[in-house]
Protein backbone atom coordinates (compact mmCIF):
# COMPACT_ATOMS: atom_id res chain seq x y z
CA UNK A 1 0.00 0.00 0.00
CA UNK A 2 1.35 3.46 -0.84
CA UNK A 3 1.65 6.59 1.24
CA UNK A 4 -0.78 9.39 1.89
CA UNK A 5 -0.66 13.17 1.75
CA UNK A 6 -1.41 14.32 5.30
CA UNK A 7 -4.09 16.92 5.94
CA UNK A 8 -3.41 19.47 8.67
CA UNK A 9 -6.16 21.74 10.00
CA UNK A 10 -6.04 25.02 11.87
CA UNK A 11 -8.61 26.18 14.37
CA UNK A 12 -10.15 29.45 13.22
CA UNK A 13 -13.17 31.49 14.23
CA UNK A 14 -15.50 32.08 11.30
CA UNK A 15 -19.07 33.07 10.58
CA UNK A 16 -21.74 30.55 9.58
CA UNK A 17 -21.53 31.18 5.82
CA UNK A 18 -17.72 30.96 5.94
CA UNK A 19 -18.02 27.70 7.92
CA UNK A 20 -20.09 26.11 5.15
CA UNK A 21 -17.56 27.27 2.56
CA UNK A 22 -14.66 25.83 4.56
CA UNK A 23 -16.46 22.50 5.03
CA UNK A 24 -17.03 22.36 1.28
CA UNK A 25 -13.36 23.07 0.61
CA UNK A 26 -12.40 20.49 3.23
CA UNK A 27 -14.51 17.85 1.50
CA UNK A 28 -12.78 18.59 -1.83
CA UNK A 29 -9.34 18.48 -0.18
CA UNK A 30 -10.16 15.21 1.61
CA UNK A 31 -11.40 13.65 -1.62
CA UNK A 32 -8.24 14.65 -3.49
CA UNK A 33 -6.14 13.34 -0.59
CA UNK A 34 -7.99 10.03 -0.66
CA UNK A 35 -7.47 9.59 -4.39
CA UNK A 36 -3.73 9.92 -3.89
CA UNK A 37 -3.80 7.69 -0.80
CA UNK A 38 -5.66 4.90 -2.51
CA UNK A 39 -3.20 4.85 -5.38
CA UNK A 40 -5.71 6.23 -7.89
CA UNK A 41 -3.60 9.25 -8.78
CA UNK A 42 -0.14 9.66 -10.27
CA UNK A 43 3.18 10.39 -8.66
CA UNK A 44 2.35 8.64 -5.36
CA UNK A 45 5.35 8.28 -3.06
CA UNK A 46 6.16 5.35 -0.80
CA UNK A 47 5.96 5.43 2.99
CA UNK A 48 3.77 4.26 5.90
CA UNK A 49 0.04 4.05 5.33
CA UNK A 50 -1.57 6.84 7.39
CA UNK A 51 -5.26 6.39 8.21
CA UNK A 52 -7.20 9.51 9.19
CA UNK A 53 -9.93 8.99 11.81
CA UNK A 54 -12.54 11.65 12.57
CA UNK A 55 -14.91 11.92 15.55
CA UNK A 56 -16.90 14.59 17.41
CA UNK A 57 -15.76 13.96 21.01
CA UNK A 58 -13.10 15.79 23.02
CA UNK A 59 -9.70 14.37 23.92
CA UNK A 60 -10.70 13.48 27.49
CA UNK A 61 -13.58 11.24 26.39
CA UNK A 62 -13.11 7.47 26.96
CA UNK A 63 -13.60 6.83 23.24
CA UNK A 64 -10.75 9.18 22.27
CA UNK A 65 -8.45 7.72 24.92
CA UNK A 66 -9.26 4.23 23.63
CA UNK A 67 -8.50 5.35 20.08
CA UNK A 68 -5.10 6.64 21.16
CA UNK A 69 -4.46 3.14 22.53
CA UNK A 70 -5.63 1.75 19.19
CA UNK A 71 -3.19 4.02 17.32
CA UNK A 72 -0.30 2.80 19.47
CA UNK A 73 -1.20 -0.87 19.03
CA UNK A 74 -1.70 -0.50 15.26
CA UNK A 75 1.77 1.03 14.89
CA UNK A 76 3.27 -1.79 16.99
CA UNK A 77 1.44 -4.60 15.19
CA UNK A 78 2.34 -3.26 11.74
CA UNK A 79 5.96 -2.44 12.58
CA UNK A 80 5.27 1.22 11.86
CA UNK A 81 3.89 0.59 8.38
CA UNK A 82 0.35 1.63 9.40
CA UNK A 83 -0.29 4.81 11.39
CA UNK A 84 -3.50 6.32 12.75
CA UNK A 85 -4.10 10.08 12.87
CA UNK A 86 -7.08 11.11 15.01
CA UNK A 87 -9.04 14.33 14.41
CA UNK A 88 -11.29 14.92 17.47
CA UNK A 89 -13.82 17.66 18.37
CA UNK A 90 -15.67 17.53 15.08
CA UNK A 91 -12.69 19.02 13.21
CA UNK A 92 -13.77 17.18 10.06
CA UNK A 93 -17.47 17.94 10.43
CA UNK A 94 -20.51 16.29 12.01
CA UNK A 95 -20.99 12.55 12.32
CA UNK A 96 -23.23 12.64 9.25
CA UNK A 97 -20.52 14.52 7.34
CA UNK A 98 -17.95 11.90 8.32
CA UNK A 99 -20.19 9.03 7.17
CA UNK A 100 -20.53 10.72 3.78
CA UNK A 101 -16.73 11.20 3.61
CA UNK A 102 -16.31 7.47 4.31
CA UNK A 103 -18.69 6.58 1.49
CA UNK A 104 -16.64 8.65 -0.95
CA UNK A 105 -13.31 7.39 0.37
CA UNK A 106 -12.40 10.91 1.47
CA UNK A 107 -11.82 9.67 5.03
CA UNK A 108 -10.48 6.30 6.20
CA UNK A 109 -12.24 5.87 9.57
CA UNK A 110 -14.87 7.58 11.72
CA UNK A 111 -16.61 7.05 15.03
CA UNK A 112 -20.33 7.76 14.99
CA UNK A 113 -23.36 6.96 17.07
CA UNK A 114 -25.68 4.36 15.58
CA UNK A 115 -28.48 7.00 15.56
CA UNK A 116 -27.28 9.13 12.60
CA UNK A 117 -26.03 5.94 10.94
CA UNK A 118 -29.60 4.61 10.63
CA UNK A 119 -30.22 7.12 7.80
CA UNK A 120 -27.54 5.27 5.82
CA UNK A 121 -27.88 1.71 7.18
CA UNK A 122 -31.59 1.16 8.05
CA UNK A 123 -31.02 -1.88 10.28
CA UNK A 124 -29.10 0.33 12.77
CA UNK A 125 -32.48 1.78 13.76
CA UNK A 126 -33.00 -1.24 16.01
CA UNK A 127 -30.69 0.35 18.61
CA UNK A 128 -33.04 3.31 18.95
CA UNK A 129 -36.11 1.20 19.63
CA UNK A 130 -36.97 1.73 23.32
CA UNK A 131 -36.43 -1.28 25.57
CA UNK A 132 -35.15 -3.47 22.74
CA UNK A 133 -32.74 -4.83 25.38
CA UNK A 134 -33.75 -6.10 28.80
CA UNK A 135 -30.67 -4.74 30.56
CA UNK A 136 -26.96 -4.05 30.07
CA UNK A 137 -25.96 -7.74 30.18
CA UNK A 138 -28.53 -8.61 27.52
CA UNK A 139 -27.31 -5.71 25.36
CA UNK A 140 -23.69 -6.92 25.35
CA UNK A 141 -24.73 -10.54 24.86
CA UNK A 142 -26.52 -9.44 21.68
CA UNK A 143 -23.90 -7.16 20.13
CA UNK A 144 -20.99 -9.46 20.94
CA UNK A 145 -22.82 -12.32 19.24
CA UNK A 146 -24.19 -13.18 15.81
CA UNK A 147 -26.59 -10.23 15.60
CA UNK A 148 -23.90 -7.72 16.49
CA UNK A 149 -21.57 -9.14 13.83
CA UNK A 150 -24.33 -8.98 11.21
CA UNK A 151 -25.00 -5.32 12.02
CA UNK A 152 -21.29 -4.46 11.74
CA UNK A 153 -21.33 -5.95 8.25
CA UNK A 154 -24.66 -4.38 7.26
CA UNK A 155 -23.05 -1.17 6.01
CA UNK A 156 -20.96 -2.84 3.31
CA UNK A 157 -23.52 -2.07 0.59
CA UNK A 158 -23.65 1.53 1.83
CA UNK A 159 -19.91 2.21 1.64
CA UNK A 160 -18.95 1.60 5.28
CA UNK A 161 -17.55 -1.38 7.18
CA UNK A 162 -18.09 -1.72 10.94
CA UNK A 163 -15.04 -2.61 13.02
CA UNK A 164 -16.25 -2.55 16.63
CA UNK A 165 -18.73 -1.06 19.11
CA UNK A 166 -17.98 1.39 21.93
CA UNK A 167 -20.11 1.66 25.06
CA UNK A 168 -22.34 4.74 25.14
CA UNK A 169 -24.43 3.59 28.10
CA UNK A 170 -28.18 3.94 28.42
CA UNK A 171 -30.13 7.06 27.54
CA UNK A 172 -32.45 8.50 30.19
CA UNK A 173 -34.58 11.63 30.63
CA UNK A 174 -33.50 14.82 32.39
CA UNK A 175 -35.79 17.78 32.82
CA UNK A 176 -35.99 21.38 33.99
CA UNK A 177 -39.34 21.49 35.78
CA UNK A 178 -40.38 18.02 36.99
CA UNK A 179 -39.03 14.47 37.23
CA UNK A 180 -40.09 11.76 34.80
CA UNK A 181 -41.24 8.94 37.06
CA UNK A 182 -43.88 7.50 34.70
CA UNK A 183 -44.81 7.98 31.03
CA UNK A 184 -47.65 10.33 31.97
CA UNK A 185 -45.06 12.79 33.30
CA UNK A 186 -43.91 13.38 29.71
CA UNK A 187 -47.28 14.74 28.60
CA UNK A 188 -47.04 18.35 27.49
CA UNK A 189 -43.25 18.39 27.67
CA UNK A 190 -41.01 19.28 24.73
CA UNK A 191 -38.06 16.91 24.89
CA UNK A 192 -34.99 17.27 22.69
CA UNK A 193 -34.24 14.05 20.81
CA UNK A 194 -31.63 13.10 18.24
CA UNK A 195 -32.45 13.72 14.59
CA UNK A 196 -33.57 10.14 14.13
CA UNK A 197 -36.96 8.79 13.03
CA UNK A 198 -36.75 6.08 15.69
CA UNK A 199 -36.01 8.58 18.48
CA UNK A 200 -38.94 10.73 17.41
CA UNK A 201 -41.28 7.72 17.28
CA UNK A 202 -40.06 6.58 20.70
CA UNK A 203 -40.93 9.86 22.41
CA UNK A 204 -44.32 10.04 20.72
CA UNK A 205 -45.06 6.51 21.93
CA UNK A 206 -44.20 7.53 25.49
CA UNK A 207 -46.50 10.57 25.28
CA UNK A 208 -44.02 13.45 24.99
CA UNK A 209 -43.47 16.05 22.30
CA UNK A 210 -40.22 15.24 20.41
CA UNK A 211 -38.10 18.25 19.47
CA UNK A 212 -35.11 17.35 17.27
CA UNK A 213 -32.23 19.83 17.40
CA UNK A 214 -28.45 19.80 17.22
CA UNK A 215 -26.69 18.89 20.46
CA UNK A 216 -24.67 22.11 20.38
CA UNK A 217 -27.84 24.21 20.67
CA UNK A 218 -29.28 22.26 23.57
CA UNK A 219 -27.77 24.06 26.57
CA UNK A 220 -29.20 27.45 25.61
CA UNK A 221 -32.51 25.82 24.60
CA UNK A 222 -32.82 24.31 28.10
CA UNK A 223 -31.74 27.55 29.75
CA UNK A 224 -34.29 29.58 27.80
CA UNK A 225 -37.02 26.92 28.27
CA UNK A 226 -37.34 26.39 24.52
CA UNK A 227 -37.38 22.71 25.46
CA UNK A 228 -38.33 21.18 28.81
CA UNK A 229 -35.73 18.47 28.85
CA UNK A 230 -33.64 16.00 26.91
CA UNK A 231 -32.35 12.43 27.10
CA UNK A 232 -28.80 11.15 27.22
CA UNK A 233 -26.29 9.11 29.20
CA UNK A 234 -24.80 10.34 32.53
CA UNK A 235 -21.35 11.41 31.22
CA UNK A 236 -22.94 13.53 28.49
CA UNK A 237 -25.37 15.04 31.01
CA UNK A 238 -22.55 16.34 33.20
CA UNK A 239 -19.79 17.05 30.66
CA UNK A 240 -22.09 19.43 28.76
CA UNK A 241 -23.10 21.15 32.03
CA UNK A 242 -26.77 20.40 31.36
CA UNK A 243 -26.86 19.50 35.06
CA UNK A 244 -26.63 23.24 35.79
CA UNK A 245 -30.09 23.72 34.27
CA UNK A 246 -31.85 20.36 34.71
CA UNK A 247 -32.13 19.24 38.31
CA UNK A 248 -34.06 15.99 37.81
CA UNK A 249 -32.45 12.99 36.11
CA UNK A 250 -34.64 9.88 35.80
CA UNK A 251 -32.75 6.68 35.00
CA UNK A 252 -35.49 5.04 32.95
CA UNK A 253 -32.77 3.74 30.55
CA UNK A 254 -35.13 3.61 27.57
CA UNK A 255 -32.51 2.95 24.88
CA UNK A 256 -28.94 1.82 24.36
CA UNK A 257 -27.41 3.33 21.22
CA UNK A 258 -23.73 2.36 21.07
CA UNK A 259 -21.00 4.20 19.26
CA UNK A 260 -19.51 2.36 16.32
CA UNK A 261 -16.11 2.56 14.64
CA UNK A 262 -16.44 2.55 10.85
CA UNK A 263 -13.91 2.20 8.06
CA UNK A 264 -14.55 3.31 4.49
CA UNK A 265 -15.36 0.31 2.30
CA UNK A 266 -13.13 1.81 -0.41
CA UNK A 267 -10.19 1.78 2.02
CA UNK A 268 -11.07 -1.63 3.46
CA UNK A 269 -11.14 -3.31 0.05
CA UNK A 270 -7.62 -2.08 -0.69
CA UNK A 271 -6.03 -3.38 2.51
CA UNK A 272 -4.24 -6.70 2.33
CA UNK A 273 -5.02 -9.56 4.73
CA UNK A 274 -2.31 -8.57 7.25
CA UNK A 275 -3.38 -4.92 7.27
CA UNK A 276 -7.02 -5.88 7.87
CA UNK A 277 -5.98 -8.17 10.72
CA UNK A 278 -3.79 -5.53 12.40
CA UNK A 279 -6.53 -2.91 12.15
CA UNK A 280 -9.24 -5.26 13.43
CA UNK A 281 -7.13 -6.49 16.35
CA UNK A 282 -6.15 -2.95 17.38
CA UNK A 283 -9.82 -1.86 17.23
CA UNK A 284 -10.93 -4.86 19.31
CA UNK A 285 -8.30 -4.11 21.96
CA UNK A 286 -9.47 -0.49 22.13
CA UNK A 287 -12.98 -1.60 23.10
CA UNK A 288 -11.68 -3.23 26.29
CA UNK A 289 -9.99 0.03 27.29
CA UNK A 290 -13.04 2.12 26.40
CA UNK A 291 -15.57 -0.02 28.32
CA UNK A 292 -13.48 0.12 31.50
CA UNK A 293 -13.07 3.89 31.23
CA UNK A 294 -16.76 4.33 30.42
CA UNK A 295 -17.87 2.51 33.59
CA UNK A 296 -15.58 4.73 35.65
CA UNK A 297 -16.82 7.86 33.86
CA UNK A 298 -20.48 6.93 34.37
CA UNK A 299 -20.07 6.44 38.12
CA UNK A 300 -18.14 9.70 38.36
CA UNK A 301 -20.82 11.56 36.36
CA UNK A 302 -23.63 10.45 38.68
CA UNK A 303 -21.62 11.59 41.71
CA UNK A 304 -20.91 14.92 40.00
CA UNK A 305 -24.58 15.42 39.17
CA UNK A 306 -25.62 14.83 42.78
CA UNK A 307 -22.96 17.26 44.00
CA UNK A 308 -24.51 19.86 41.65
CA UNK A 309 -27.88 19.41 43.33
CA UNK A 310 -29.40 17.05 40.76
CA UNK A 311 -32.00 14.61 42.08
CA UNK A 312 -31.32 11.12 40.68
CA UNK A 313 -34.50 9.04 40.24
CA UNK A 314 -34.76 5.34 39.45
CA UNK A 315 -38.35 4.84 38.25
CA UNK A 316 -40.12 1.53 37.75
CA UNK A 317 -39.53 0.72 34.08
CA UNK A 318 -42.55 -1.57 33.65
CA UNK A 319 -44.95 1.28 32.79
CA UNK A 320 -42.51 2.63 30.18
CA UNK A 321 -42.06 -0.84 28.65
CA UNK A 322 -45.83 -1.34 28.48
CA UNK A 323 -46.27 2.06 26.84
CA UNK A 324 -43.98 1.22 23.90
CA UNK A 325 -45.36 -2.32 23.32
CA UNK A 326 -47.51 -1.10 20.41
CA UNK A 327 -44.46 0.53 18.83
CA UNK A 328 -42.69 -2.83 18.92
CA UNK A 329 -45.70 -4.62 17.44
CA UNK A 330 -46.02 -2.04 14.66
CA UNK A 331 -42.71 -3.20 13.17
CA UNK A 332 -44.41 -6.49 12.28
CA UNK A 333 -42.39 -8.58 9.84
CA UNK A 334 -40.18 -5.70 8.73
CA UNK A 335 -36.41 -5.96 9.03
CA UNK A 336 -36.51 -4.19 12.41
CA UNK A 337 -39.42 -6.37 13.60
CA UNK A 338 -37.49 -9.55 12.79
CA UNK A 339 -34.39 -8.19 14.53
CA UNK A 340 -36.40 -7.30 17.65
CA UNK A 341 -37.74 -10.85 17.89
CA UNK A 342 -34.26 -12.31 17.43
CA UNK A 343 -32.91 -9.99 20.14
CA UNK A 344 -35.71 -11.05 22.49
CA UNK A 345 -34.73 -14.70 22.01
CA UNK A 346 -31.12 -14.10 23.13
CA UNK A 347 -30.72 -15.38 26.69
Amino acid sequence: MTGIVRLRTKKVIVGKSTSFLLLGLLAVTLAATAVAALGLGQGVHSGPLVLKLGHSLDQSHPVHVAMEHMAQRLAEKSGGTMLLEIAPNGQLGSETDCIEYLQRGALALAKTSTSPLESFVPSMAVFGVPYAFRDEDHFWKVIEGEIGEELLAAGADHGVHGLCYYDAGARSFYTVNRPILAPDDLKGLKIRVQESKTSIAMLKALGGSPTPMSFGELYSALQQRIVDGAENNPPSFTSTRHCEVCKDYSLDEHSRTPDILLVSELWWDRLNADQKRWLTEAADESTTVQRRLWREETNKALRTAESEGVRIHRPDKSAFIEKVAEMHEAYGDSEIGVLLRRIEEVR
